[in-house]
C-alpha cells in the first residue's frame, strides 16, 4: 500500500513539473505555401504575417511561409489545402477553376477593360457570391486577392499583332483557361510547370511564355528571350486560401484575426506590384530588351468571341455581371 502512495505521489509530481515547463498555450504554426521567389512581394508580405498574426491571436498561430514550389507545384498545393498538408496557399484563380469553375472568370484573358474594372470586381458582390460558391464546393476559405499584374508576352522574335503568334509554342500554366488567348490567336499552347519555365526557354522546348513584368523580372525570364511585348492579355490576381482543416480548426475570433491579417498582406504585395509595373519597362530597356507596345484591339477582339464558348467554366449570367460592373 506504502508503495502504490509513494507512485501516485511520484506520478502526481512528475505531472505538476511538466505543467510548470510547458507553455501555457502552443502555437500553431500555419504552412503557408506558393510557387514564387523569395524575392518577389507575395514572399517577403507573407513573411511578414506571421509576426502579426501571431499579435493578433495571443501567441496561438504563426505562419511559415514555403516559398518557389518547395511544397509542391501549383496543382500539388491546390490539392494539399483539403488533405491538410498545407494550409493557406497563393494560387490563381484558373487553378481555383479547376475544383469551382465560375471561380476562373476573373483570371480569364482580356475579361476586363483595365484595372479600375479589375479593382471594383474584386469589392463586388459578384465576387464574394462566387468565393461563397468556391467555399461550399470545396470547404476551403477564400480571404483575399492580391493584384498579380498584366501578363504580357516574351518571345523570340517580335510580337505587333495575333497573327505574329500563330505556330509558336508558347508556355502556358498547367490550366486550361490559360489556352484560351494563345488559341485565339493561333499559337500552340504548352502547359509546363512554373519552375521548370526558364530551363525551357533557354533550351528552346517552348518559342514563347507570358507572365507579367515583375515575374519576368524575379525569374530572369528576359535573361533568355529578346522581346517583351505588352499585350496586357489577362488583368491577373492570386487568390488567397485557406483550406478547410485550418480554418475549421480555429476558433471566430482567430478566424477573423487570420483575415484581416491576410487581407493586410495582400495590400502589401499589391501595392509594391504597382509601383513596381510602373518601373519595369525602362528598367527592361535599360539591360537591352526588346519592350514592345503593341494595339491591344485585335488581341483583344479574337479573344473576347471565346469568352462564352465551350472552355468557359462559368455561365452567361455570371458573365453578364462582370462586364456590367462600372
Amino acid at each position: 500500500m506504502n508503495t502504490i502512495k509513494t507512485m501516485a505521489a511520484l506520478a502526481s509530481s512528475a505531472a505538476v513539473c511538466l505543467a510548470a515547463t510547458a507553455p501555457a498555450s502552443a502555437e500553431t504554426a500555419l504552412k503557408w505555401a506558393h510557387v514564387y521567389e523569395v524575392s518577389e512581394p507575395y514572399h517577403t508580405c507573407a513573411v511578414a504575417a506571421s509576426d502579426k498574426l501571431k499579435a493578433a491571436t495571443d501567441g496561438r498561430y504563426s505562419v511559415e511561409v514555403f516559398p518557389a514550389s518547395s511544397l509542391g507545384k501549383e496543382s500539388d498545393i491546390n490539392e494539399g489545402l483539403g488533405l491538410g498538408t498545407v494550409d493557406i496557399i497563393y494560387t490563381g484563380q484558373l487553378f481555383a477553376g479547376r475544383s469551382y469553375g465560375p471561380i476562373a472568370i476573373g483570371g480569364a484573358p482580356y475579361m476586363f477593360r483595365d484595372y479600375a474594372h479589375w479593382d471594383k470586381y474584386r469589392n463586388s458582390d459578384l465576387f464574394k457570391d462566387l468565393a461563397k460558391g468556391y467555399t461550399d464546393a470545396t470547404g476551403n476559405h477564400i480571404t483575399s486577392m492580391t493584384y498579380y499584374g498584366e501578363r504580357h508576352v516574351t518571345s523570340n522574335k517580335p510580337i505587333d499583332k495575333p497573327e505574329d503568334l500563330a505556330g509558336l509554342k508558347i508556355r502556358v500554366p498547367d490550366a486550361p483557361l490559360y489556352m484560351m488567348f494563345p488559341k485565339a490567336a493561333g499559337a500552340n499552347p504548352t502547359p509546363i510547370a512554373f519552375a521548370e519555365v526558364y530551363l525551357a526557354l533557354q533550351q528552346g522546348t517552348v518559342d514563347a511564355q507570358e507572365n507579367p513584368l515583375p515575374t519576368i523580372q524575379a525569374k530572369k525570364f528576359y535573361e533568355v528571350q529578346k522581346h517583351i511585348n505588352l499585350t496586357g492579355h489577362i488583368t491577373d490576381a492570386l487568390l488567397t486560401i485557406v483550406g478547410g482543416p485550418a480554418w475549421n480548426a480555429m476558433d471566430a475570433a482567430d478566424q477573423a484575426a487570420l483575415e484581416t491579417v491576410l487581407d493586410e498582406t495582400s495590400v502589401c504585395a499589391t501595392g509594391q506590384i504597382i509601383e513596381s509595373e510602373k518601373n519595369l519597362v525602362q528598367w527592361f530597356r535599360d539591360q537591352g530588351v526588346d519592350v514592345r507596345e503593341v494595339d491591344r484591339r485585335p488581341f483583344r477582339e479574337a479573344t473576347m468571341t471565346l469568352h462564352n464558348s465551350a472552355d468557359a467554366t462559368w455561365d452567361q449570367p455570371t458573365y453578364d455581371r462582370l462586364q456590367a460592373i462600372q
